[in-house]
């Protein structure tokens, strides 16, 4: 047997020399001369002739393919359990399916749920709200919807937030090769415990950032009004937002301390009404994320170097940045009512 015609046994034959094949045949040539004239096995020729005379065409045709391993009904049974509670394991959905009359495996429950566009996923951390605090963002939510962009415009947005020397923000990617992991270049340095972190204060409006403040020891609420006295106005005249601007803060206990509220009312500042519980609302999220990604960019190796660069990526974040995140706040908005109160994607 010649090579051409051991590859003809082992392949697909192509369409086109299918149908040279059906072309003789119609022409009168037996399958002995077709076999010899395109050096086909004879046996080919004897099977692709009467599928041409069943079927009319010489494509492939689509086969059955392997039966499933699950039927769709016990597929959509699994699907129903899984939205009734998605932190379902797999383990208790295959309790579910043995019941139902279907023992399969935990690989064929994980991709009949792929099939209907469900995949594991590490659940978002989101803080515990109730009733109440579901209640306030809805109608914190309706009453500053319709207020106007020169109106966002004049707030000033603030919060603290903790920045880590060596720790899960450092997280990166590296190129390198298989069995090169421990590698020097490949590497990132740490050290027990972390290696410490600061405490931030900071603030901003759609105008740009305003004063990050590093904050020494134990926050309090003492401690808090000082950074305000330092901070707040300044900041404010920098931003040029005048003196009949608002103030954002969350409900953190400090903030609502008394001696807190007392500074803020001798100062006649307008605060913002906030409700407890609502992070996604706060377009400085995002301010901090993208300090904390600029910052662990550039490795800094102790504390005093990384509030350094923590004051100087704070001001490199653009104003268009800033500008963007306040005009977009009308969404977070829209999402809580959509969410009826709860976590959203913010």
């Amino acid at each position: 047997m010649s090579e051409q015609m051991r590859i003809m046994r082992s392949k697909e034959l192509p369409k086109e020399l299918r149908d040279r094949i059906v072309a003789r045949h119609r022409s009168g040539q037996g399958y002995k001369r077709i076999s010899a004239a395109l050096k086909v096995p004879k046996s080919t020729v004897a099977s692709i002739i009467p599928k041409w005379k069943k079927f009319g065409t010489t494509r492939t045709l689509p086969r059955p393919g392997r039966p499933a391993k699950m039927s769709s009904r016990g597929r959509r049974a699994l699907v129903r359990e899984v939205k009734k509670n998605p932190k379902i394991t797999v383990a208790e959905l295959q309790r579910c399916s043995r019941e139902m009359g279907e023992s399969s495996t935990k690989s064929t429950i994980t991709a009949a749920l792929h099939q209907s566009g469900l995949y594991g996923r590490v659940a978002r951390r989101k803080p515990l709200l109730s009733a109440r605090h579901m209640k306030d963002c809805i109608e914190f939510a309706k009453k500053h919807m319709k207020d106007s962009q020169t109106m966002r415009n004049k707030i000033l947005w603030s919060d603290e937030t903790k920045i880590e020397l060596f720790g899960v923000n450092s997280k990166r990617y590296v190129w390198r090769k298989p069995g090169t992991a421990h590698h020097l270049p490949n590497t990132i340095p740490t050290v027990k415990h972390g290696g410490g972190s600061i405490m931030l204060w900071g603030c901003f409006s759609a105008a740009g950032t305003g004063r990050l403040v590093a904050i020494e020891g134990k926050m309090n609420a003492a401690k808090y009004r000082d950074i305000l006295e330092e901070n707040l106005f300044q900041s404010a005249q920098d931003l040029r937002l005048g003196r009949r601007f608002t103030f954002q803060q969350d409900n953190d206990p400090k903030h609502t301390a008394k001696i807190t509220k007392e500074w803020l009312q001798n100062n006649s500042v307008t605060v913002l009404d906030w409700p407890s519980q609502s992070p996604d609302l706060k377009p400085i999220e995002h301010l901090w994320r993208d300090l904390k990604m600029a910052v662990h960019q550039r490795s800094p190796s102790n504390l005093t170097e990384l509030e350094r660069i923590c004051k100087e990526e704070w001001q490199r974040i653009p104003k268009s940045r800033c500008e963007t995140l306040v005009a977009s706040f009308p969404r977070s908005l829209m999402a809580v009512l959509a969410q009826k109160g709860a976590s959203t994607q913010y």
